[in-house]
């Protein structure tokens, strides 16, 4: 495919979903280079972008710089951590990409020269680019909670980048004793994942409730008064767990003294403003800003934390050539609260987005016109899963959230009646099947 044209651009763009599957002919080799583009990041937006930019056009050259040589997924983690996954499930390489042509570069990105479009790494090495993709997902700010820090971290593990450090919050569990507390300690929001800190919570008291260890307790000091799927949430922990006084799960918010403001990694206590609370397992979630490259290009304006995009692109709104996709963005439907959730599904829209508006400029196309899909599944039993989703579409330069195209899994049927567990059982297993779609889409 050396030759794109307009109708198969926009046809191909129309794809938007994670499971689609595009037919491409296979002319990697023979295509003449048109441009260059470098991707840094190979988490599912990074890799998303790197394969689609040489299915759609494979006359454009693409290198992926990022620093590991395999891929741990977020999404789907927190099963790890009560036993009932697999890490390797979550795991894979970037042989899929090489075999798209992407020329995959294991490095670390040390700066970023956009007057000469030069993308600098660790080893000394520089690569040019026409266009640049941004996929740096987020970095922790553990100044932010008072006595946590990198190394507190291997105490009061945070596990909110899959791989050694989930493996570490399951082996504290595994050795808590009966009667034991696990905190977990909420930043505010924005953070990758909403519904994680609240699907971890379940999955811990699943482990206990089935391990023996049915008289502890699992705390969570939250510093935002709400959270996505909510009445979800609280609906599945009281039915299967206890919430609540006298339950497994107890959830403190923001305006009840929730937030967690210092920590004592020795004696495993975090102190919120008035409070005090002790843990045999305290799992510190410290805030987020947009990833360390992001930040050092001077693109995280958005209250010093978030990398701002153009809504029709993806292109930075600091940077003419740079796009920044996945979780170190901010977007959406801001005044509504519908912002972008940080998710694996909507960095993959993101991406997918920005490959539609580069292959376009390239090509001298029209840009597609672009749509935002997240899905997010939560399992908080190995058969009781539930989900949402959210759609949204642009006008005029802005993110509209689709509220008609939208939706959430009922908390009670139309009729008020209970939602049959069927329902719940099999949404736990289109979330496994979800996630083997999106991990095929974005690396295979």
């Amino acid at each position: 495919m050396s030759q794109i044209n307009r109708r198969d651009f926009l046809k191909t763009l129309a794809a938007t979903s994670s499971a689609s599957v595009l037919s491409v002919p296979a002319a990697h080799a023979a295509a003449k280079s048109k441009a260059k583009v470098v991707v840094v990041g190979g988490g599912f937006g990074g890799a998303t972008a790197a394969k689609y930019l040489r299915m759609i056009d494979p006359g454009i050259e693409v290198t992926l710089i990022e620093r590991n040589t395999s891929y741990t997924s977020c999404p789907l983690s927190n099963e790890v951590i009560s036993g009932h996954r697999d890490i390797a499930t979550l795991q894979t390489g970037y042989t899929g990409l090489r075999k798209h042509g992407v020329n995959v570069v294991h490095d670390e990105v040390v700066g970023i020269d956009p007057a000469r479009k030069l993308v600098k790494t660790k080893s000394g090495k520089g690569f040019a680019y026409d266009s640049l993709v941004l996929s740096p997902g987020v970095d922790f700010d553990y100044a932010a909670v008072e006595g946590y820090s990198e190394a507190a971290a291997e105490k009061m593990p945070h596990a909110y980048k899959a791989g050694p450090q989930t493996l570490l919050l399951k082996k504290q569990l595994e050795a808590m004793k009966d009667g034991g507390t696990f905190i977990i300690a909420v930043p505010p929001g924005p953070f990758r994942c909403p519904p994680g800190p609240y699907e971890r919570a379940a999955q811990v008291a699943s482990y206990l409730k089935h391990h023996g260890k049915a008289k502890s307790k699992v705390l969570i000091l939250d510093a935002n008064d709400s959270f996505s799927k909510k009445g979800l949430f609280e609906q599945a922990w009281r039915e299967l767990y206890g919430y609540g006084p006298g339950g497994m799960i107890e959830w403190v918010p923001g305006a009840a003294d929730g937030k967690v403001v210092k920590v004592d990694a020795q004696t495993l206590t975090c102190y919120t403003g008035f409070g005090e609370h002790k843990g045999d397992v305290v799992n510190v979630i410290p805030p987020h800003h947009a990833g360390k490259v992001a930040k050092d290009l001077g693109l995280a304006t958005f209250k010093n934390k978030w990398c701002e995009a153009k809504a029709e692109t993806m292109e930075s709104k600091g940077l003419a050539d740079v796009y920044v996709i996945g979780d170190s963005c901010v977007g959406g439907d801001l005044p509504t609260n519908n912002a972008f959730p940080k998710s694996a599904h909507m960095a993959m829209t993101q991406a997918k987005v920005a490959v539609g508006a580069i292959v376009a400029k390239v090509n001298g196309l029209p840009n597609p016109v672009p749509y935002y899909v997240n899905t997010c599944y939560s399992v908080v039993a190995p058969d009781y899963g539930f989900s949402v989703v959210h759609i949204y579409k642009v006008e005029n330069g802005t993110w509209i959230y689709v509220k008609e195209a939208s939706g959430i899994s009922p908390v009670t049927m139309p009729d008020k009646s209970p939602v049959p567990k069927v329902y719940r059982k099999l949404e736990a297993e289109y979330a496994d099947g979800w996630l083997r779609n999106v991990m095929a889409d974005a690396f295979a």
